[in-house]
C-alpha cells in the first residue's frame, strides 16, 4: 500500500466477529474441538505465535483477535490428517507440501460454511496476511493451480470443490 493514497488497507476478519457456536459446530463435524482463549493470554500450540491459532491433537485454540483464516488453516491441517496422526500433533502439523496445499484449499472451501465469511473474504484475507502463490494471488491459485490439492482432498473423502 502506498502511504498517502486513498487506498485503505484490507482488515482481515477476526474470530471475535464470528458466531463462536458456528465455528465450533463446523470444526466438531470433523472431530475437532475449538477452544476460546482469553484475550491477551498465550495461545497453546501456536506455531507462529499470537494471535495465530494453535493446534494440539484434536484441539484448535483461538482468541478473539485470531484471524479467521488462521483458525481455518490450523483446523484444516488437522482435518487432512488421519485421526491417529492428529493425536500426535503439537504446534507443527505437517512438513508435507501436498498436505499444506490441501490445507489451504480446504480452508477456502470451508469458509463458505461460516456466516459472514465465504471464499471471497477468506481469499482476500489470505492475500492481505501474506500467503503467497506462484500465480500471484490466492484466488488465482485456487481456481487454476490447486488440482493436486483437490485430488488429495477427494481421495480422503473431504470437500474438494
Amino acid at each position: 500500500m502506498d502511504v498517502g493514497t486513498d487506498t485503505v488497507e484490507h482488515e482481515v476478519m477476526r474470530v471475535a466477529s464470528l458466531p463462536f457456536a458456528a465455528a465450533d459446530a463446523l470444526l466438531s463435524h470433523y472431530g475437532l474441538r475449538l477452544h476460546r482463549v482469553d484475550d491477551g493470554a498465550p495461545i497453546p500450540g501456536s506455531f507462529w505465535g499470537e494471535p495465530e491459532a494453535g493446534v494440539i491433537a484434536h484441539n484448535v485454540y483461538v482468541r478473539g483477535d485470531t484471524p479467521v483464516h488462521s483458525m481455518l488453516h490450523e483446523a484444516c491441517h488437522l482435518i487432512v490428517l488421519p485421526p491417529e496422526r492428529r493425536a500426535q500433533v503439537h504446534t507443527d502439523a505437517t512438513d508435507s507440501v501436498i498436505e499444506e496445499d490441501a490445507t489451504c484449499c480446504l480452508q477456502i472451501i470451508l469458509a463458505d460454511q461460516l456466516p459472514g465469511v465465504g471464499r471471497g473474504q477468506l481469499m482476500a484475507d489470505m492475500d492481505a496476511w501474506g500467503y503467497t502463490y506462484r500465480l500471484g494471488s490466492t484466488q488465482a491459485w485456487f481456481e487454476r493451480d490447486a488440482d493436486d490439492a483437490r485430488a488429495f482432498l477427494e481421495d480422503r473423502g473431504l470437500p474438494h470443490r
